[in-house]
């Protein structure tokens, strides 16, 4: 059995994201999003000032238009954090997102 030595191995090198100075997981959830809804919100997103640097569903499956429910997005940007949407996100009639986390480096 091999055994890790803190002194070669990155564990224990403190807490990092990798993911560039800060990334912000944003969930977006509504009924049946479809491509075009998704295109929108993911257009505004980046028109506030954000990178899209990664798009998937909770479970890694495909996303399916007017089928599937919730949607998470890896925001880059060193500004502000992004700031959740309650009610008709991003212009997109019921649709909602919310900060799961946010990386900072």
């Amino acid at each position: 059995m091999a055994l890790v030595s803190f002194e070669t191995s990155q564990a224990g090198q403190g807490i990092g994201n990798g993911l560039g100075s800060k990334t912000d997981i944003v969930n977006i959830a509504k009924t049946n999003i479809t491509t075009a809804e998704l295109k929108k919100i993911l257009e505004d997103m980046q028109v506030d000032g954000f990178a899209v640097a990664g798009v998937g569903t909770a479970d890694g499956t495909a996303f399916v238009s007017g089928t599937t429910d919730v949607v998470m997005v890896a925001l880059q940007g060193a500004g502000a954090d992004y700031t959740a949407e309650g009610t008709n996100a991003h212009g997109v009639t019921g649709a909602v997102t919310t900060v799961l986390t946010i990386f900072v480096d």
